[in-house]
């Protein structure tokens, strides 16, 4: 691909990109997160995980905005800190069934024949099982914890993302300019990572915004069970957990890190469905 065919690509998507204000509410949403993230020890007013029995089971406050828990602890603060661990869920959750994914369908797609087949049917196998039963699986075998929950999701997950790479490259692999590549001796190397796989990537891009939503709640999901992040550290799905017996008097313990994970999984829906919109990708 010349220089000039991309440099117009891009002047185009900077173009359908700037005409998206869901693509922006969706950013300012993510952007919003990850600078409470990042500034937590600075805007979090009590030490998350701090319990005082004192003020247990407050109702919100001008003291304690969220109220307290059933340990005293403050929920505003322990809110504030879970962002840390729910973003990172949701973004090292991705990334890592996106690389294996990636690498395996744009080599299975490349290569086809009998290296196409094999991977296709390991695609298979995994797909044949409910997805979350697998990685609650992988974890009870592994042991609780965000590692065992990580290595779940990359093993996992990453079929989505192969059979996605694996499309595209079985059509750009005929195209004009990977023939011409191909003619010009280039290494199998270089015309997969360099010709095909930037020309593949974009839609596998989008879905990582949309499969970030889902191993979010998977995240959310597995601490609620206890077989993710364990007490007492400030955790989205713990605190939801450790909220349940006191739903009808504490209410305020289960609503604010609920809706803390449906706005943080909005942000991610909206922007991951708004850039499709600005690429020009077909769901």
């Amino acid at each position: 691909m010349s220089a000039r065919t991309i440099g117009g690509k891009w002047m185009g998507w900077q173009g359908r990109l700037g005409r998206q204000p869901a693509l922006m509410f969706g950013a300012t949403i993510l952007i919003a997160f990850v600078l409470i993230a990042l500034l937590a020890p600075y805007v979090s007013p009590y030490d998350p995980i701090l319990q005082n029995a004192e003020v247990r089971l407050q109702a919100p406050s001008w003291a304690h905005p969220f109220g307290t828990d059933n340990f005293g602890r403050d929920v505003l603060s322990r809110v504030i800190w879970g962002v840390r661990i729910d973003l990172q869920i949701a973004i090292l959750g991705v990334i890592f069934p996106f690389i294996i994914g990636t690498l395996v369908g744009t080599v299975a797609g490349f290569f086809g024949g009998i290296v196409d087949t094999l991977f296709m049917r390991l695609v298979d196998i995994i797909l044949a099982f409910p997805f979350l039963v697998l990685v609650l699986s992988i974890i009870a075998i592994l042991g609780p914890g965000l590692g065992s929950f990580y290595i779940a999701m990359a093993l996992v997950g990453w079929v989505s993302y192969a059979r996605l790479i694996r499309a595209q490259v079985l059509v750009l692999k005929s195209s004009d300019y990977a023939v011409a590549a191909v003619s010009l001796g280039f290494s199998r190397t270089r015309i997969m990572f360099r010709h095909l796989l930037p020309n593949a990537i974009a839609g596998s891009v989008v879905f990582s915004m949309s499969d970030a939503v889902l191993v979010l709640l998977n995240g959310a999901a597995i601490s609620y069970l206890g077989l993710g992040v364990q007490p007492p550290i400030a955790e989205w799905g713990i605190m939801v957990a450790e909220g349940q017996p006191f739903i009808t008097t504490a209410w305020w313990i289960t609503l604010f890190p609920g809706l803390s994970i449906v706005m943080l999984a909005f942000g991610f829906s909206m922007f991951g469905d708004a850039l499709g919109d600005a690429l020009g990708v077909k769901e």
